[in-house]
């Protein structure tokens, strides 16, 4: 039987794909195999970095060092040893350290360590820092020795954006945040325990001072003291904290402190669990979303936090918010009286009376 061709059902198609795929085929035959760069991620190179081009213009790090450059830091040189004419290695400029401080937190940054992990490769913490590594216990000591004048400067700030008509407190926000401390929930210790190995912590700084460098390293040593001093501050100030325990009326049996993180207080997480933590108020500007005042309290309620947070906000700005907006937490009789008594308009939702305050909502005037 002979059969012409194309005769058969799709025999036309499957010579055509046919002859398309030797086409194909042919022509990659002629051009070649494709060729891509190579992407070799673990050779070394060296690099010229204009570090004055690391970031745009309008970057917001030039800002905070223009701004921070205008502010009087003449308390931050009086303990400096490092002086003209003298030996010595130079420190850290003190504009430099606040800046940097401060362009972390405007990024939510709050660690030491963080940051100096940022200056070895974000373009912002290398301009400011000139592409060089700042040690995070240099920060962290700057941020705690410095903590007065720091919020010295916090207020100026305030000063500079209310004089700017960025702040008018026509309406403040407040809340409150439980920040998780660093702290287990098996270092907490009673007074007894606390006393012991605070002693044994003494004679470990005195044994580490004792020991010559030779038996180590200059740089093994001074982390080793540095180290066990550390140790006996929080140990000292647990001690402290004992007194401030008792001061609030806790019961003796259950007095304890963290030997890690001591101010920490065992707080009710939004998750139903508890832990070590700080509850952080804090108070905004609504008009510009401005932060007026910033408050860390070992309190883990709100109702009793708004009047402090006022009166943190007057002391800061010399001016009383003409309203005050929050949510049901901080609702109680006292935080009504006490906001009327300022002539303070008070905005929050209704609650129910059983959970708010020591005062019965039902009791208010």
């Amino acid at each position: 039987m002979e059969i012409e061709q194309g005769t058969l059902p799709g025999c036309e198609a499957a010579v055509g794909s046919q002859t398309e795929a030797q086409a194909k085929h042919k022509s990659e035959a002629s051009i070649g195999k494709p060729r891509y760069e190579v992407i070799d991620r673990e050779q070394l190179c060296w690099r010229q970095i204009d570090i004055e081009r690391l970031i745009g213009a309008d970057h917001p790090a030039r800002a905070v060092w223009e701004f921070i450059g205008r502010l009087d830091l003449s308390a931050y040189q009086e303990e400096v040893r490092a002086v003209e004419g003298k030996a010595g290695r130079p420190g850290w400029e003190p504009r430099l350290l606040i800046s940097v401080w401060v362009y972390a937190y405007s990024k939510g940054v709050g660690s030491a360590r963080a940051i100096e992990e940022l200056c070895e490769w974000e373009p912002a913490y290398q301009w400011l820092t000139g592409s060089r590594v700042i040690n995070a216990h240099t920060l962290s000591d700057f941020r705690v020795k410095y903590e007065t004048a720091l919020n010295g400067l916090f207020v100026q700030t305030l000063g500079l954006l209310s004089a700017d008509g960025l702040i008018t407190l026509e309406r403040v926000m407040q809340d409150g945040t439980k920040i998780r401390a660093k702290a287990a929930s098996d270092s907490f210790r009673r007074r007894e325990r606390v006393e012991q190995a605070l002693k044994e912590a003494k004679a470990q700084v005195a044994a580490v001072e004792a020991m010559s460098e030779e038996e180590g390293s200059r740089r093994m040593a001074k982390a080793r003291q540095r180290a066990a001093r550390e140790r006996q501050e929080r140990l000292e100030q647990a001690l402290k904290e004992f007194d401030q325990l008792e001061k609030e009326g806790r019961d003796k049996e259950h007095r304890r402190v963290s030997i890690t993180d001591p101010e920490a207080r065992v707080m009710k997480q939004p998750d139903g669990g508890f832990a070590p933590s700080y509850n952080v108020q804090i108070d905004t500007d609504a008009n510009n979303g401005v932060v007026v005042a910033v408050g860390v309290v070992q309190a883990g309620n709100d109702f009793e936090q708004l009047e402090p947070g006022v009166a943190r906000v007057e002391d800061n700005l010399k001016e009383t918010p003409t309203a005050v907006v929050t949510d049901g937490g901080y609702v109680s009789k006292d935080t009504l009286v006490a906001m009327k008594k300022r002539a303070i308009e008070y905005l929050a939702p209704c609650v129910d009376e059983a959970g708010k305050g020591r005062v019965p909502m039902t009791t208010a005037a």
